[in-house]
């Protein structure tokens, strides 16, 4: 959207037919070579039957309202990120993988049986990679609202235990409990039938919050070892059930060399860049997890990132779930990319994604 006279209109409002058709041979022309489009090429290509000199002046005209700029090296015009945004609301419909690329996106995310969700997303961003000749990036879901679905306690040595929380999603984690001295079998046993039932069905967050409330009263002295135990847990519940990695979300990236191929970062400062971003996890991560996909899809597209570092980039990315968790998974390129072939390349991964997990 772009503001005049004090009100917010519709991105390309302010272009005619013509303009529109020439933006959009522009906009392919430079997707398909990344060499600025010139005015002999676009009058050949959008049918209209002017002449190159009156395509000029369109495109002067689209360079005056902010849709092209004019490289000091060429004399044809690329287009900007307004352009892209353009492209984006208004020349796509209704974009689809072809058979294709939906049968090798199916062969390259089959688990062929159980997974677990971290290393699917690992499996679905090097699919994004592959498919889309870009960068697949990927969100684990963070976990804060995870509900634990049953505990397991299994002794490792006379000295420690290995907790065993699964999580509704089909994330399992495991955590070493130090216990001084040997626990019974039938001890542990009522410890672990104790914890599933005072904590299953509860949220990570909510087992933290209301520990010494859920299990406080089952201390007994009849059994000095299951005491013990229970007051390991009581004391040190709030380490137990938090795990800092998965409650911001762990960013996963799939194959860099793809885009690292992309004619944008042949020269030695823009590859540069691309290596650092993806050094960058921490941003990357962030600009992740700060996206709102209540309306679907989300595309972010150069200067409209909050982020400096990702003002060459575009971000476009959905949102999968599994078990009332939500993850997110996308790819990022440059802003030159096939806008309507990435859309349904990351629409068609996340439903897929979500699919394989809730079954």
């Amino acid at each position: 959207m772009e503001e005049q006279t004090g009100r917010v209109v519709p991105v390309g409002q302010d272009l005619t037919e013509r303009e529109i058709r020439v933006l959009g041979v522009v906009l392919q022309t430079y997707v398909d070579t990344a060499e600025p489009a010139g005015s002999r090429t676009v009058a050949r290509l959008c049918g209209l039957g002017v002449s190159p000199a009156t395509i000029r002046n369109t495109m002067s005209d689209l360079e005056d309202k902010g849709y092209l700029s004019h490289p000091h090296t060429s004399a044809g015009r690329v287009p900007t990120d307004l352009a892209y945004r353009f492209q984006v609301d208004r020349l796509i419909r209704m974009p689809r993988m072809s058979r294709e690329e939906e049968d090798q996106l199916l062969r390259e995310l089959d688990p062929g049986g159980s997974t677990t969700v971290e290393r699917l997303i690992h499996r679905a961003t090097s699919a994004l990679s592959l498919l889309s000749l870009e960068l697949g990036v990927g969100l684990a879901p963070r976990l804060e609202e995870a509900v634990l679905e049953k505990l397991d306690l299994v002794p490792v040595s006379s000295s420690k235990v290995l907790l065993v929380a699964t999580i509704r999603s089909g994330l399992v984690r495991t955590v070493y409990v130090d216990f001084e001295g040997e626990i019974p079998e039938d001890t542990l046993a009522s410890i672990t039938l104790l914890l599933n039932e005072r904590l299953s069905g509860h949220t990570l967050k909510e087992i933290r919050e209301t520990l010494p409330q859920r299990l406080g009263d089952s201390l007994t002295d009849d059994d000095p070892a299951a005491m013990e135990l229970l007051n390991i847990f009581l004391e040190s519940g709030s380490e137990l059930f938090n795990w800092p990695d998965l409650e911001k979300g762990e960013i996963l990236l799939g194959r860099t060399s793809a885009l690292a191929s992309q004619p944008e970062f042949t020269t030695g400062e823009r590859l540069k860049g691309l290596i650092e971003l993806t050094e960058r996890r921490d941003l990357l991560g962030e600009a992740l997890a700060s996206r709102d996909h209540r309306a679907g899809l989300q595309i972010t597209i150069g200067q409209e990132h909050d982020q400096e570092e990702l003002a060459d980039f575009t971000l476009v990315t959905s949102e999968y779930s599994v078990g009332g968790l939500k993850g997110v998974i996308g790819i990022i390129g440059p802003t030159r990319m096939p806008y309507e072939k990435v859309i349904a390349i990351v629409d068609s991964t996340s439903a897929l994604v979500s699919r394989i997990l809730s079954s």
